[in-house]
């Protein structure tokens, strides 16, 4: 892309005469998007070695956190258990007793593995009214009605990024008017679908800020850009399973999120500094999803040692519970409360596999006695 002319006058990026001619500087970027690109085969060739098992499981994990994440982005708290439900109903991954299903969750779900899943499929206008649609099955966004599967027409005025109070409001972002968005979208949608000569990574980047730049839809514009960059990171990957969540590094790091998008969206036609932070987080992603896999592989290990031992409902729920890192102290008021039990019979539960060598007493103090998991030959 080439570079544009500075106009002091300019205060959105969309507002450049050469708009959309978004340019960066590539040798910067070189050296970073090879050690992603190592990082991605690395994670690959350790997954592919792991067994289509844990492969299963892992991409389970990945895809639960990446719907649960990229809704917190938007400060909207999806039930995690409703979430893996509906993720392990898609994937076919057997967990037990499922969580009934819910039609919001099941929309964001279907929009993250359609763009993940049929990443090879071009992107079209009517494909991201799907998204759109799944996403506000009602109609609603929080307690406003919105134009679903349509571009925004802009009837209540310009399409704004606020924060604060409403007396006091701050204006991060204004995005282009609606009449454009015909015009703005064709372009999108052409550039994403050609050969445009970028890798993958840094198109994901690329396509991830045009769309949220120009805003298109009344709500949800932040995730279904992050589902636009994901999509062409499973065209890198050349895998339809997904092993690590952008979503979920973004949202540790959402404060510095917004700041670069603020900055890039304010400033000039170079995207660099982006694109710099747009791969760095995705190197973190990558990285945080070796720690999925041995936490897969441990729970497989886990269970392949007791496979043969008989245990209630309520034990293997809550081993699941502290294999998958359950926040908090495993105390048999724990166990009661989310296994829906007495004390009695939660105690009697853990003192079982504490017989059999399957948990053990902690060392710590404190009002009540905690147990941890013996990941060991318990011998």
């Amino acid at each position: 892309m080439k570079s544009g002319e500075y106009r002091p006058d300019v205060r959105y990026v969309w507002q450049s005469p050469d708009w959309p001619a978004l340019h960066y500087d590539l040798p910067a970027l070189s050296e970073s998007v090879g050690e992603v690109s190592r990082a991605q085969g690395l994670l690959l060739g350790r997954m592919a070695d792991a067994g289509p098992a844990s492969r299963d499981r892992a991409a389970l994990s990945a895809l639960t956190d990446d719907v649960l994440k990229t809704s917190a982005i938007e400060g909207e708290q999806l039930d995690e258990d409703s979430v893996r439900s509906s993720v392990a109903r898609r994937l076919g991954v057997d967990i037990g007793a499922l969580a009934p299903a819910d039609r919001h969750v099941d929309g964001v779900v279907d929009m993250v593995l359609d763009a993940t899943g049929n990443c090879q499929a071009p992107l079209s206008a009517e494909r991201l009214f799907g998204w759109h649609a799944a996403l506000f099955p009602t109609g609603f966004g929080s307690l406003t009605r919105i134009r679903v599967g349509a571009w925004r027409n802009d009837a209540s005025g310009a399409m704004q990024v606020v924060s604060g109070p409403v007396q006091r409001q701050r204006v991060h972002f204004e995005a282009p008017p609606a009449q454009r968005l015909e015009r703005e979208m064709g372009e999108f949608l052409a550039w994403a679908n050609a050969s445009t000569g970028e890798s993958s990574v840094i198109k994901a980047g690329l396509a991830h800020l045009w769309f949220v730049t120009l805003h298109p839809f009344d709500d949800g514009n932040g995730r279904i850009a992050r589902a636009v960059g994901d999509l062409f990171l499973a065209r890198g990957d050349g895998s339809p399973q997904r092993f690590y969540s952008l979503s979920a590094q973004i949202q540790r790091e959402r404060k510095a999120y917004y700041q670069v998008l603020e900055r890039t969206q304010r400033g000039r036609l170079d995207v660099t500094e982006w694109l710099a932070w747009f791969i760095t987080t995705l190197r973190r992603a990558i990285d945080s999803a070796h720690a999925t896999l041995d936490s897969v592989l441990q729970k497989a290990s886990f269970w392949q040692r007791w496979a043969q031992t008989p245990l209630n409902d309520r034990q293997v729920a809550m081993l699941n519970r502290v294999l998958d890192g359950m926040e908090g102290r495993l105390t048999s008021g724990q166990w009661a409360r989310l296994t829906r039990c007495s004390s009695d019979t939660a105690l009697r539960d853990i003192q079982h596999l504490v017989s059999l060598g399957a948990l053990r007493k902690t060392e710590e103090g404190g009002r009540s006695s905690a147990y941890e998991l013996v990941t060991g030959d318990p011998g």
